[in-house]
């Protein structure tokens, strides 16, 4: 594992200096020791290989996972509806129906330029995604999540589904029955991705969760859900230096 920064931005008048961390995956590496360390598969460029970023994100400790009331109330929303096939990668079929269903999704959730084509086939042919979860509803497709996994962690990267589903929670429901699969799996850690924003908070719907705090794993989720929701005060347009030589995606 290759650790690097990148400088982005600074304040002298405050000596307020920031750097990006990166980790670049090597043959040998741990997923799961990358994640650890709080890092992240970035898929912003199609130059970036292999390279993970840090960011504040969250992870469930499954050991002492526990369905909430909260959860209980999502899980009968969807329980025992659908039909759910969790495909290895290698073996899951890439049609032009499907990748049409996933632009889809993203251009209706976030807009047109988050995840044009490239950068999904990308994401697809980069090494990391290990299985895909495919649910139908009477054999008609209405979510996919691309899983990032080694034995020891599992990461739920992208999720793409039925918008008409999204006022019954659905999207929250898919990475309930994700964080129950990988715990019965028997995996130590299932990562949520970034907590930014009001927006990231269902995340902290999953207990116990710990979140990246830049330094080491914290379990304060009080602390998380104040910072979240004070994000709009600490936004900078600045690029940092690394991603600023790349070709993006966006």
């Amino acid at each position: 594992m290759r650790i690097f920064s990148s400088e982005t931005a600074h304040d002298y008048g405050t000596y307020t200096f920031a750097y990006a961390p990166y980790a670049e995956h090597e043959p040998g590496d741990s997923l799961g020791d990358i994640y650890g360390l709080g890092y992240l598969p970035y898929s912003g460029s199609p130059d970036a290989k292999n390279v993970f970023y840090m960011a504040r994100s969250a992870r469930v400790a499954l050991s002492g996972f526990e369905l909430s009331s909260e959860n209980r109330r999502i899980a009968k929303k969807f329980d025992g509806i659908l039909k759910k096939e969790r495909i290895a990668l290698r073996d899951f079929e890439i049609t032009d129906k499907f990748l049409k269903f996933c632009l889809n999704y993203f251009t209706e959730k976030h807009g047109a330029k988050a995840m044009p084509r490239e950068r999904l086939e990308h994401i697809l042919n980069s090494g990391l995604v290990s299985t895909i979860a495919a649910y139908y509803n009477n054999s008609i497709p209405v979510g996919y999540v691309f899983e990032v996994s080694d034995m020891n962690a599992g990461h739920y990267w992208f999720s793409f589904y039925d918008l008409a589903l999204a006022r019954d929670s659905f999207g929250l429901w898919l990475m309930l029955d994700l964080v129950r699969d990988a715990k019965n799996r028997g995996l130590k850690h299932y990562y949520l991705g970034t907590v930014y924003g009001e927006k990231a908070l269902y995340k902290t719907n999953f207990k116990p969760l710990e979140w990246w705090n830049g330094e080491k794993w914290n379990k304060d989720v009080k602390a998380l859900k104040e910072l979240a929701r004070d994000d709009a005060k600490r936004t900078t347009s600045v690029i940092d230096i690394w991603k600023d030589g790349k070709k993006k995606f966006f």
